[in-house]
């Protein structure tokens, strides 16, 4: 799509973002987006200790939109389909948060999926990993809830990459769209099938085939991929392959960014393999690494020349941030969470109230170093195991 064609498209520090119709062409508006990344189970535990503190700090409840990808997607999909039971009080605390948000997801933690997914998808007929996945969310979290069952405000926006058109397929209760195909307005799509395309990460859980055969398609300017084989069953894959941090649905919609990362990191091989099919799943971690890198950076130089927003990492070190008393916690403890295999993989209890806590202080130290707010009351979601044992 050349420049002159693509008045959609804008660019943030030398990064093109597009958007998809409907969001708003303007420069980011009044309002706060939060951001969950992808990776597996990890990322999905993780974001929940994120979300404890941001809801001790009444923020869920100032959140315009919630964009996710991968594992960020599973607890985005609880978070949403469970917010009108949250029961916000007055300070805009979610008094329910742990029965309709916590336990949820360490219940599907506790639970294998992935190996289960591939080993049930190769061996029966008719049926594919991605659909074990489906099944696997359905019964553990989703049940027949759909898209629709998602609240108005905020906007919960599941990204997955659509390997058809090459861009990212975004699904909400409002839409599901992608610029280059389409757009399909209030689809009942389950939220087992959105979150399963967003975390279906390659090459073991990917492709994820949705039918659209028979929905209504809106065609509007920019589309140029609307013919019917674009439009029926589209593989899709994990919303991390096209954007990990899923900022492109909230980074030129509103002024206020928070971003929880727990991806992956590539680490160095002294003898890489030189076969060529090992050989090339090295190099393509390698580009991938990159493009992670350089959305990182974007986010980051941006709240450095003071756009307002925070982000924090599950390879962040709190001795980075500009805080006197963050709360305490052993970075070799952090760095063996953060190197937890991204896998749909059961987790013993430890892990996960260890995951859970770091998210909560890393969340915090970057809540009062860079946004101001107010420590908390100085207790992690889960005291009996902090971050200074191993």
């Amino acid at each position: 799509m050349s420049p002159a064609s693509a008045p959609d498209e804008v660019h943030v520090s030398g990064e093109p973002v597009r958007r998809i119709p409907g969001d708003d062409s303007r420069n980011p508006q009044p309002g706060m987006a939060l951001c969950l990344s992808g990776g597996g189970y990890r990322a999905m535990v993780f974001h929940v200790g994120v979300l404890w503190r941001l809801n001790e700090a009444g923020m869920l409840a100032e959140l315009d939109r919630v964009s996710s990808v991968s594992g960020g997607s599973i607890t985005a999909g609880v978070l949403g389909m469970n917010w009108n039971e949250l029961l916000f009080d007055q300070a805009g605390v979610a008094k329910q948060f742990v029965d309709q948000v916590v336990d949820p997801v360490r219940a599907m933690a506790s639970t294998h999926v992935d190996l289960p997914a591939v080993l049930t998808g190769i061996g029966l007929p008719f049926t594919s990993v991605a659909d074990r996945v489906v099944r696997a969310l359905r019964k553990q979290l989703f049940g027949q809830k759909t898209l629709q069952d998602l609240p108005d405000k905020p906007t919960f926006v599941i990204n997955a990459t659509n390997v058809e058109s090459g861009v990212l397929m975004r699904f909400s209760k409002q839409y599901l769209a992608d610029y280059r195909v389409g757009r399909i307005d209030n689809p009942g799509l389950p939220l087992a099938v959105a979150v399963a395309a967003s975390s279906a990460f390659p090459p073991i859980l990917s492709p994820c085939t949705v039918d659209l055969d028979r929905e209504e398609w809106v065609t509007q300017p920019g589309n140029d991929l609307t013919s019917p084989e674009f439009r029926n069953e589209i593989r899709l894959s994990d919303g991390g392959v096209y954007d990990n941090l899923g900022l492109e649905t909230a980074w030129k919609r509103y002024e206020t960014v928070l971003v929880s990362d727990a991806g992956g990191h590539l680490g160095a091989v002294a003898d890489p393999p030189v076969d060529w099919a090992q050989h090339t799943i090295r190099v393509l971690k390698v580009i991938d690494n990159q493009v992670r890198s350089l959305r990182k950076r974007q986010v980051i130089d941006a709240f450095r020349n003071k756009r307002p927003g925070m982000y924090v990492g599950i390879r962040s070190h709190v001795d980075d941030f500009p805080l006197a008393d963050p709360l305490p916690s052993d970075p070799v403890v952090a760095a063996r969470l953060a190197g937890i295999s991204t896998r749909l993989n059961a987790m013993d209890d430890t892990v996960q109230e260890q995951l859970i806590n770091w998210g909560y202080v890393i969340c915090d130290t970057g809540l009062r170093a860079h946004l101001g707010k107010p420590a908390g009351d100085g207790t992690l979601p889960y005291p009996d195991n902090p971050l200074t044992k191993l």
